[in-house]
């Protein structure tokens, strides 16, 4: 049994509030004096993760209530602890906010770990106010600590000194643990799917370590520190889904970035070998795997560079013939295709191993949890394995030919989205990234 870890969760009132900001700076402030800090974030995210994990220096593991089972999220919480001082997750969007009634919100994984809320609340505009707020964020469930709060984007000293005075008068079981002033230097650039990604920032340890400085010098980390909560004690490992293949190579660069450390690290749990190539270095898989996984990013933003990469393509088709299984998930499922139409109209010639054509010409959003079952047997899984994931793309599909379908769709509220995906032999993919399986 591994010893719970405290641990705190930097939630906000809506998204927008600069809570991904606070996380990450928090991890490096409190990595920089000598903690060892594991980072968790709330909900299907790949790109937040990659700035926490590059913070400190370790993978971040997504925590999902709506799609992970709860013997999934107690084997992370677990891997979480090991070795650590303090766990430090970011929330996602507005602290109630989640699928319907609120499933699957920062809240509902506040109430499975004990972990207390500190909110990270955009002031810009708010004077005593943001006491009235806070007030029903502290109050709406009696069931989740929301324990303090950093106040972000403060005009001057006299307003944070007003907006304390406000909130300690009307909150006063309620600690301010700081304010963060307005800072230009420190805006992160965003893009369709999110923020600009980590590994595409120019220099992000130099703006890790300014970021931890500000609040370093801004808020009280010891306080702060005081107010974490030990969660459950954990056991067992966190499997989510079972590996494709015995040696399994991922795609990994700036256009296939989308994976999660809770599917690579348990596909290693069960003994898989897990590798990395890249494709915009025209990097063919290793030729003695036996899975390879295209997982989601950017291929829109590199078609060009995909297009002209004949030895990342053959290889792909190589490793088709020879009866290796690929797997690909949204952008890498698109990658498979025959055909990508950038946002200029652009076609540009992928693998060619599924029959499909698709387009970022027209962008329409599609969003939100799904739940799939397996049609046939395939490398994920015998025919009826059903799997918990999400979709969030803003491609079109402009053609898909012959082809069996490789899953059966719901939504989060249960409604029928009909068969998704294609597969061909070995060779599968969908728009789905796959979480967990759902039983």
């Amino acid at each position: 049994m591994t010893a719970p870890a405290p641990g705190i969760i930097i939630a906000a009132p809506a998204s927008n509030q600069g809570k991904t900001l606070v996380t990450m700076s928090l991890i490096r402030a409190l990595t920089m004096c000598g903690l060892r800090v594991a980072a968790a974030k709330v909900g299907p995210d790949y790109i937040d993760p990659c700035f926490h994990a590059a913070a400190g220096a370790s993978p971040c593991h997504n925590l999902d209530p709506w799609a992970m089972r709860p013997a999934t999220i107690a084997g992370l919480i677990g891997r979480l602890g090991e070795n650590t001082d303090l766990i430090v997750c970011e929330g996602v969007m507005g602290l109630f906010d989640g699928v319907g009634d609120a499933a699957g919100s920062t809240a509902d994984l506040a109430i499975l770990t004990g972990w207390p809320i500190v909110l990270a609340m955009d002031v810009r505009g708010q004077g005593a106010s943001a006491a009235a707020v806070l007030r029903g964020f502290a109050t709406h469930r009696p069931d989740v600590a929301v324990t303090g709060v950093i106040l972000n984007r403060v005009g001057s000293e006299d307003h944070a000194e007003l907006l304390a005075a406000a909130i300690g008068r009307a909150l006063p079981g309620l600690t301010v643990f700081g304010s963060l002033p307005r800072c230009d230097a420190l805006a992160l650039p965003d893009r369709h799917l999110g923020l600009v990604q980590a590994s595409e920032h120019p220099d992000l340890d130099g703006f890790l370590d300014k970021a931890a400085d500000l609040i370093t010098a801004r808020v009280d980390l010891e306080r702060l520190r005081g107010a974490a909560c030990a969660g459950p004690a954990s056991t067992g490992v966190a499997v989510p889904l079972p590996p494709p293949g015995q040696r399994i190579a991922v795609a990994r660069d700036d256009a296939f970035a989308f994976s999660y450390a809770s599917v690579l690290e348990g596909w290693r749990a069960q003994g898989a070998e897990v590798s990395f190539f890249s494709p915009l270095n025209d990097d063919p898989p290793d030729g003695m795997v036996d899975a390879v996984h295209l997982p989601g990013g950017y291929p829109e933003l590199h078609a060009g560079a995909l297009s002209a990469n004949t030895r990342f393509r053959d290889g792909l088709c190589e490793a088709a013939a020879r009866g290796a299984a690929i797997i690909g998930e949204c952008g890498g499922y698109m990658a498979m295709g025959h055909g990508l139409v950038d946002e200029r109209g652009t076609r540009h010639e992928m693998a060619g191993l599924l029959p499909l054509e698709t387009s970022f010409a027209d962008r329409r959003l599609h969003l939100g949890y799904r739940r799939v079952v397996l049609r046939c047997d395939s490398p994920l899984g015998v025919r009826g394995t059903a799997f918990a994931g999400h979709e969030f793309h803003y491609a079109s599909v402009l053609s898909q030919g012959a082809g069996e379908p490789l899953f059966t769709a719901t939504d989060a509220r249960g409604s029928e989205l009909g068969a998704v995906g294609l597969i061909k032999g070995r060779v599968a993919g969908s728009f789905v990234h796959l979480i967990d399986l759902a039983e």
